[in-house]
Formats: structure tokens, sequence, C-alpha cells
């Protein structure tokens, strides 16, 4: 959809085909199939209840032992074993994911596997099954150049270009890829050796690789620029470092550039996450974002942009976001009195 009072899109890249991702075993979408066998519940795209089963060898892991569930990694080791619920279990958040309006769907495999050969096979079924599955464009998300190029070569023949996440002064040689492959392509404000600590960290970082980016032909709207989002629990001025490093690129390299980012990162550590993702996704595009790396499921567009922003909740964590309430003192309180919630 367009940003209120622009003609200009927000473009969601949908992060949820991560095997990364958790559900807590205690939550209402884990629980005994109709045999007792702990599993996954899911409606298909028929709305009929499935059971997606948790295999024994994922109750030996540590995490589930601390109470989560990598729902996708379960999904997607099972889909390549021809395994039906596995199919229909991706197939639904594929769809979910669609009827929430995503721009892309951003595909990382990097948690299926230890080892790099089963990664990079993992991403290139990954790629092609939902290249099958979807006609919306694809993003290659991972940590591994290698498990990048693979994706980059699964996708080769699919029909919308392919968004690489992510390129940075780490790893510089990934601009050189998506100019190779045809691909867009997300810069991240990361250094050589480590995260910036200043705005200005963030500019000149994200800088460097737009500059290489442009010098190999690469237009500005092929780029999607992640100034990088940190927790506001860790520091209190970690939200004005966000939107004033968004501030200065928008004012440097003009309207035709993106610039996007994990915004879910801001509210780790602390609870109403939706409410603090929410209110800091406003704040960044007014200070020029204009894409997001998110849930789009749990983050319907529409419903934020119509936001009560003089409500007690939205103040509150608009406070804090913008440094004003030390340790989150003020919205922590408000929490345990009841006062965030709807």
């Amino acid at each position: 959809m367009n940003i209120p009072g622009t003609e200009r899109a927000f473009v969601v890249i949908g992060e949820n085909i991560h095997t990364t991702r958790v559900l807590l075993r205690k939550g209402k979408l884990v629980g005994d199939d109709p045999n007792g066998v702990e599993s996954i519940r899911f409606r298909d795209g028929d709305n009929n209840r499935r059971f997606l089963n948790i295999p024994e060898d994922v109750k030996k892991t540590q995490d589930y032992e601390e109470g989560r569930v990598k729902h996708l990694k379960i999904a997607i080791q099972q889909a390549m074993q021809d395994s039906e619920d596995g199919l229909d279990y991706l197939k639904r958040q594929i769809q979910r994911q669609e009827d929430a309006e995503s721009d892309f769907l951003d595909l990382n495999v990097d948690e299926i596997s230890l080892k790099e050969e089963e990664q990079k096979e993992a991403m290139r079924w990954l790629v092609k099954k939902v290249g099958a599955l979807s006609a919306t464009p694809l993003s290659i998300d991972s940590s591994k150049f290698e498990i990048l190029e693979a994706g980059l070569e699964a996708g080769a023949d699919h029909p919308k270009r392919l968004l690489l996440n992510s390129a940075s002064l780490e790893r510089p040689e990934v601009v050189e890829m998506a100019k190779a492959h045809n691909a867009q392509v997300v810069v991240t404000s990361a250094g050589e050796s480590g995260m910036p600590a200043s705005p200005e960290e963030r500019v000149d970082h994200a800088s460097q690789m737009i500059d290489r980016a442009i010098a190999l032909g690469l237009p500005l709207s092929d780029l999607y620029v992640d100034p990088l989002y940190f927790p506001i629990s860790v520091d209190k001025d970690f939200g004005n470092h966000a939107f004033e490093a968004i501030r200065q690129i928008r004012e440097k390299y003009g309207p035709e550039i993106y610039i996007s980012g994990g915004f879910s990162n801001v509210s780790f550590g602390l609870p109403c996450r939706h409410l603090i993702n929410d209110v800091f996704l406003l704040l960044a595009v007014e200070a020029g974002a204009d894409s997001a790396i998110i849930d789009p499921t749990t983050a319907s567009l529409a419903e934020i942009f119509r936001m009560d922003r003089d409500s007690r909740r939205y103040q509150l964590t608009e406070d804090m976001l913008l440094g004003k309430d030390e340790y989150c003192a003020a919205f922590l309180r408000a929490y345990r009195k009841g006062e965030l919630n709807n």
C-alpha cells in the first residue's frame, strides 16, 4: 500500500519463511494430534485442521528443551522428504504472506543444518518450490556467501527479479553477485569487523556500499538500504541513531533508493513487541523509510498507519523510542499496570 499522504508505495519484505522462526511449546499452536503425538497445529488452504508432527530428533535439541519449536525448519525438512503435511504447512505460510500483500518472500535456511552442503540443497529446493507455488518475488537471505549464490542460481529462471539479502563491508562481493545475476540487493551499515556505533557510522558504511553498487552500474532503485536497528532496551539512543541515519541517507541519495531493514529488532527483550514495532515503523517512515523486513501477517500496514497517536500507549512507546524514557522505565511501569493493552 502507499504511505499515507504520498504516492510512494511501502515495500514489505515478508520475513516469515525462515528456519529460525519459533513457536512456543506452551502456545496455542502446539499440542497433540488426534493420535496423541505432539504436533504443530495449522489450517490448510481449505481451512481444514491439520497437524505437523514434531520429530523425535527435534525433541532432543536445546531449543525444544527450552520451550521453543522451529516450525518452519520442521516443515521444510519434511516437505523435502515428500511429506504432504510439511508441504501444506509451507503452502499455508506462503498464502498468509500473500494475503498480507508481501512484496517479497524472504527465504532463509541457515538453521536447517550445520552442514553447508545441506544448507545449499535446502536453499535450492526452497527457491524452486516457493517459486513454483507463488508469483511473489523472492528475497534470498543468508549469512553465508555460498548459500546466497546457491539461491540465486536456483532462481535464475524465476519470472520476477530476485532480491539479495544482504551485502555489507564485511562481504562487499555480494554486490558483484547481484550485478552478475541481475538481482536487486539489500546493503547494510555493518562495518568490516563490527556494528556501527553512531548515525554517522551507519551512513558512512552504507554509503561505501551504495557507491560501490553505483560504480558497477546498479541503479539506486535496485538498492535497499538497511541502516541496522538495535534493541531500544539496550540503549535509549538506538532509536534516534536509526532515525537520523534514515534522514541522512534519504537526503544524500534522494527518492529512488529504498530504505528498509529488520524493524522487529528494536523491540527485542521487551513486552508488547508488536506495539513497539508498529510505532517504530511509523517513526521510521516519517524519517524517510519506505520499506521494511517484517512479518506482514502480524503487522497490518493499514492498521499501523491508522494508529491513534494521541493515545497513552502510543505516547509512552514513542517517548521510549525517541530516548526520552531512560531504561524504558515508564514503558515497563505502564505495562505492569496494564496500561498498554488495546
